[in-house]
C-alpha cells in the first residue's frame, strides 16, 4: 500500500467511510461502557466522562497533533488542538436537538460540568498568554505548557471535591436528570470484563480516529488550503467523531450528564494537546510558531465555551426548536468563526 502522502481519492475515502463506520459502533458500546462503569467506580457521569472518556476519545486528535508537531507543523497542531474544541462543543448542539424532551444544559444541571467549563476557559487562555510573552524555553519547552498540565490535574481534582461534597445544588425540575448511581450485583469478575471491554473500545477507536486523520491530512493534500484551515475543518472535525458518535449514543442512553460531561471534560483533555505538541515541536516554544488565524481560533473557543457554562448557569427549560439560546448562539459563533478564517 502507498504511503498516506500519496493515497488515491478512492482509498482515502474508503478509509473515511470505514473508519466512521467503525467509530459509531465502538463509540456507542463505549458510552454505555462508560456509563456503567461511572456508577461501579463512585466516580459519576461527569467526572467519568471528563476523565476517562473525554480522554479515550481524545487518542486520534492526540496523534495527529503530535505527528504534525514532530514535523515541524506548528499551525496545525495548534489549529487540530483548539479547532477540535471548537468542533465538539457544536457537536453538543447537535445532542442538543436530538434530546427532544428539554434543553440539554437544562437536563443535564450538574456542579462538575461547571467547574469543567470555566477550567476549561482558564486553560484555553494560558496559550494566548503564552504567544504574547517572552519566547523562553526550558529544554526546548514553553513553561506555559507544565502550567497546563498543572492546572489540568488540579481542576480535575477540584471536579471530584465538589461532586463528593458539594457546597450547593441545582434546583431541580421535572426535566432534570440526576446522576444517580444504579445498583449493582457484578463481582469482580463482571467488572473486570466491562473494563477489558472498554479498553478494547478505546483501543479500536483510537485506531479508527488515527485512521480518520491520516486520510484527513491525506485529503487536503489536494486542496491547497492553509494549515490552520486545515486543521479547522478537516483533521479536527474527523478527529473528533468519537466525540460525536459518544455523546449522542449518551443522550439516548439517558446518560445526560455522561454526554456533557464527556464534551467539555474531553475539550479540556485536549487543551492538553497544546502542551503535548510544544514537546515534540523541537524548534522552539510551540506557541511563538503560530500566525494569528490560530490565536482567533483560541479566541473563538473560549467564546464558544463561555456561551455554553452561561447556557448550564442559566438552564433554561426551552427555546427556539427546544435547544435553548447557548446552543442557537454556539451555532452562529461557530459558523462566523469559520467565515473569517475561510475569508482570511
Amino acid at each position: 500500500m502507498p504511503s498516506a502522502e500519496h493515497w488515491p481519492l478512492a482509498l482515502i475515502v474508503l478509509a473515511l467511510v470505514a473508519s466512521a463506520a467503525v467509530i459509531a459502533v465502538v463509540g456507542t458500546r463505549m458510552a454505555r461502557l462508560a456509563d456503567r462503569l461511572a456508577d461501579l467506580t463512585g466516580l459519576g457521569e461527569a467526572v467519568f466522562g471528563a476523565v476517562l472518556l473525554g480522554a479515550s476519545t481524545s487518542l486520534p486528535g492526540i496523534i495527529v497533533s503530535l505527528t504534525v508537531a514532530s514535523a515541524g507543523k506548528a499551525e496545525l497542531a495548534v489549529s487540530n488542538a483548539v479547532g477540535g474544541i471548537a468542533a465538539q462543543t457544536v457537536f453538543l448542539v447537535v445532542a442538543d436537538i436530538l434530546y427532544r424532551r428539554a434543553n440539554l444544559e437544562h437536563a443535564a444541571a450538574s456542579v462538575p460540568n461547571l467547574i469543567n467549563g470555566a477550567l476549561l476557559c482558564a486553560l484555553l487562555a494560558v496559550p494566548l498568554m503564552a504567544a504574547t510573552a517572552p519566547p523562553v524555553t526550558l529544554f526546548g519547552v514553553h513553561p506555559a505548557s507544565f502550567l497546563l498540565l498543572a492546572l489540568y490535574a488540579l481542576g480535575v481534582r477540584l471536579a471530584a471535591v465538589a461532586r463528593g461534597q458539594p457546597a450547593w445544588y441545582p434546583v431541580r425540575t421535572d426535566e432534570t436528570r440526576e446522576d444517580v448511581p444504579e445498583t449493582s450485583d457484578d463481582d469482580g469478575a463482571g467488572q473486570r470484563r466491562l473494563w477489558a471491554g472498554f479498553v478494547a473500545a478505546v483501543i479500536l477507536v483510537g485506531a479508527a480516529g488515527y485512521l480518520v486523520g491520516v486520510a484527513g491530512m491525506a485529503l487536503v493534500r489536494v486542496t491547497g488550503l492553509s494549515e490552520t484551515l486545515v486543521g479547522v475543518l478537516f483533521t479536527a472535525v474527523v478527529t473528533s467523531l468519537p466525540e460525536l458518535v459518544t455523546a449522542i449514543a449518551a443522550v439516548r442512553h439517558g446518560a445526560l450528564t455522561l454526554a456533557v460531561g464527556g464534551i467539555i471534560g474531553g475539550n479540556t483533555f485536549d487543551v492538553l494537546f497544546l502542551a503535548f505538541s510544544d514537546i515534540a515541536y523541537r524548534p522552539g516554544s510551540l506557541y511563538h510558531a503560530v500566525g494569528d488565524q490560530p490565536l482567533f481560533i483560541i479566541g473563538q473557543t473560549i467564546l464558544l465555551t463561555a456561551t455554553l457554562l452561561l447556557g448550564l448557569i442559566r438552564r433554561e427549560r426551552s427555546g427556539i426548536g427546544n435547544i435553548g439560546f447557548e446552543s442557537w448562539l454556539v451555532l452562529i459563533f461557530y459558523g462566523i468563526g469559520l467565515g473569517v478564517i475561510v475569508l482570511g
